[in-house]
């Protein structure tokens, strides 16, 4: 089961950001991280990662690190309806001669 953790840490240059970075990815488990829009949060995603020892790593190298949220993560919704319905088949058109009189070449024996 995938989890998405995501960890409030003062990170004020990119300098932190990037070491905030290395930490996590260097967890055991973790398939992506992501620095959230204000720069004070870190979303960590992965399987089996063990939450309390990542935020115990940012706290000694950032003094302050607190544990917003823990939870699973849910697969996109796939779309349930019926896939459109083929085009009607047209219908074939053949051509039929009609003779009104016999052909004059034609002799019937």
């Amino acid at each position: 089961m995938k989890q998405k953790i995501v960890i409030n840490v003062p990170m004020q240059s990119e300098k932190g950001k990037s070491k905030a970075m290395k930490i996590a990815v260097a967890m055991q488990g973790v398939s992506s991280v992501i620095v959230g829009k204000d720069n004070d949060r870190l979303e960590v995603i992965g399987e089996g990662v063990d939450s309390v020892c990542l935020a115990k790593s940012l706290r000694k190298k950032f003094c302050f690190a607190d544990i917003v949220s823990i939870g699973e993560v849910k697969p996109p919704p796939s779309s349930n309806c019926p896939p459109p319905p083929p085009p009607p088949c047209q219908p074939y058109c053949y051509a039929t001669r009609v003779y009104e009189t016999a052909p004059p070449n034609c002799s019937f024996m």
